[in-house]
């Protein structure tokens, strides 16, 4: 057996070298559009094209005939560090992103992005839906390459730091900065916003190509969706949120095909790259019953609903560092590069190929100042399959403030899956992970371990480093942010959902940030924010910043505090207390504004 760990070494400094060096040109007289397509919480098994019987998406069934397909395709078993991962070119740890809150939800500074490679070539960007990289500069998207940006706040709607009572249905979204009312289920704002963004560019007097990331909050929770969608799966007994889950990916499909069909009309779809993938395994396309392993509930068992669910036969789900949490669907369609025709590829790739992928396609003269973890896939698009060389991946699901070693990890190879630092599966043999076999193979087991400990090490130097949140910055004054960026010593201790801070809890943690010019400074404490116009529960505030500290007392009924200090710049970590003397609770601010005023 080859060495697993050189030729994983190897990979990465290919990659690197490969995406500064000469880029390969375009075969389109023009350079072609990009549209990258992203839905929240699906997985393998939740499309039609991949044996699910019961679900019904019939365009993206259709996107897959005439795509080449990836089907050993991997991401991130949660969102935010898929994102940034795909977003950057490298594994999302690198980056300063291993959670989906504490602050490890926010982009280093230093990290150049996909849109960042679009916008130095020429493209006119934007993002519709999702971001979850950091809701503040320098991490909005505005600030990462993007020139629109709709989007809503946090990790989903309905999440704290979006519009207080957004619930999917005329909602307010972010439009480059600042709240706007919108009509209509979620999904389909964002799709139609998509179109008339392309229609506009396409209208300009100069046409620009474009790139477009449609990355719906769908099918993620709460399940909400127009009861039309899911009514059929609760006629055929799909249990709920299945139900529902379905019934918003239902939805999701027909404003693919609604944009697949517009860009046909416009004869932009002949030089349009469409890729699709979805972020993490499913969180809501299967029962989950009791009992390590299983992927099915038992036949014997009389609360198996009429349908279970399809996982495509593996093991986990969301979370899971088991297949089920991290193998998506990959499908890549360019008609006027001959990309497409219905072709699979069995090859292991992952989610930071798809950064080099793009920028050979599309030729862009792009020098990362990061060395790239992926490497282009348009060797196995031209169907160079026989060339591509053994790699060696890894995947883990972090929930901590400093991730701990070998927690809930999988390292891989085209034959092997390393779990946990103790199990190994035979992915030929035994594609649903059923059976551990690591006693069979130590030599597997040794390169195996000695690949992860030489990633681990490179992962090491991010854990001291902080995602900061900018604040004085011309870019952005003043600046809103939310308790779900809070460090914290437990994920327990984040209210990271509007349902949360309903119930007022008594916890407390501290953000990071940035001071970019000495000066003074209003600080201004919330429970809730403004829309919601909510009484603080709290008559003494206090608030530390750096150095500095400030306390004031609450007028009653009043729905925030604002206290000034003098800061010095640079990072400094800001902590908040609300203390109600009659019951003796105090929690932190949930919400805070910080505005520069004046030097």
């Amino acid at each position: 057996m080859k060495n697993l760990l050189a030729l994983a070494c190897a990979c990465v400094l290919a990659c690197a070298c490969a995406a500064i060096g000469p880029v390969a040109s375009t075969a389109a007289a023009e350079k072609p559009n990009v549209i990258l397509l992203i839905t929240d919480d699906q997985g393998y098994g939740d499309l039609g094209c991949h044996g699910n019987r019961m679900i019904r998406t019939p365009n993206l069934d259709q996107l897959y005939r005439e795509s080449v397909r990836f089907t050993d395709f991997h991401v991130d078993p949660t969102c935010s560090p898929t994102r940034a991962a795909l977003m950057t070119g490298r594994y999302s740890t690198r980056t300063g992103i291993w959670h989906t809150v504490m602050g490890r939800s926010i982009l280093f500074r230093d990290e150049v992005t996909l849109a960042d490679a679009f916008a130095a070539n020429g493209y006119r960007n934007a993002i519709f839906g999702k971001w979850h990289l950091g809701d503040n500069y320098p991490a909005r998207p505005q600030d990462r390459g993007f020139h629109h940006v709709l989007i809503h706040g946090g990790g989903g709607i309905g999440q704290t730091p979006d519009y207080w009572g957004n619930d999917y249905f005329d909602d307010h979204y972010q439009v480059n900065g600042q709240w706007q009312p919108f009509e209509g289920y979620c999904t389909d704002v964002f799709f139609r916003q998509a179109t008339q963004f392309i229609a506009q560019v396409r209208n300009q007097d100069q046409v620009q190509p474009f790139f477009v990331y449609l990355t719906t909050n769908v099918p993620h929770g709460p399940y909400l969706v127009p009861d039309r969608y899911q009514q059929y799966y609760l006629d055929r007994g799909v249990p709920q949120p299945m139900a529902a889950f379905y019934g918003m990916l239902e939805n999701f499909d027909e404003n693919v095909g609604r944009l697949l069909a517009s860009l046909k009309e416009t004869g932009q779809d002949q030089n349009t790259i469409v890729m699709f993938m979805t972020d993490n395994g499913t969180a809501a396309g299967m029962v989950r019953p009791a009992g390590k392993g299983k992927t099915k509930p038992d036949a014997a068992d009389a609360t198996v609903p009429p349908w279970p669910g399809f996982n495509a036969g593996m093991r986990g789900a969301k979370g899971s560092e088991y297949d089920g949490g991290h193998r998506v669907p990959l499908f890549i369609r360019w008609p006027a590069r001959g990309i497409g025709g219905g072709r699979d590829v069995t090859q292991l790739a992952a989610h930071f190929d798809v950064l080099p992928t793009l920028v050979e396609l599309c030729g862009l003269p792009v020098t990362p100042p990061n060395p790239l973890d992926g490497r282009s896939l348009v060797p196995l698009l031209e169907g160079q399959d026989a060339e591509w060389p053994e790699r060696t991946l890894f995947v883990h699901t972090q929930r901590e403030e400093i991730p701990p070693k070998w927690t809930r990890s999988a390292a891989m190879t085209q034959r092997w899956r390393y779990v946990n630092g103790a199990e190994l599966y035979d992915m030929q043999a035994d594609p649903g992970q059923a059976t551990n076999v690591a006693d069979r193979h130590p030599e597997v087991v040794a390169e195996l371990r000695a690949a992860y400990e030489t990633w681990w090490q490179g992962l090491e130097p991010s854990f001291s480093r902080y995602g900061y949140i900018g604040i004085g910055s011309e870019q952005e004054n003043p600046v809103h942010f939310t308790c779900m960026d809070w460090h914290a010593p437990t994920v327990q201790q984040i209210p990271w959902d509007q349902s949360q801070i309903k119930r007022m809890p008594e916890v407390n943690g501290w953000w990071m940030l940035d001071v970019a010019r000495a000066g003074k400074y209003a600080i201004t404490l919330r429970h809730k924010p403004a829309e919601a116009n909510f009484p603080l529960q709290a008559d003494q505030a206090q608030v530390k910043l750096g150095p500095c500290e400030a306390k004031a007392a609450v007028a009653s009924g009043a729905t925030s505090v604002t206290l000034a200090l003098d800061l010095p710049a640079g990072p400094a970590r800001l902590d908040t207390l609300l203390t109600e003397e009659s019951t003796a609770k105090s929690r932190g601010a949930f919400y805070v504004e910080i505005k520069y005023i004046q030097p």
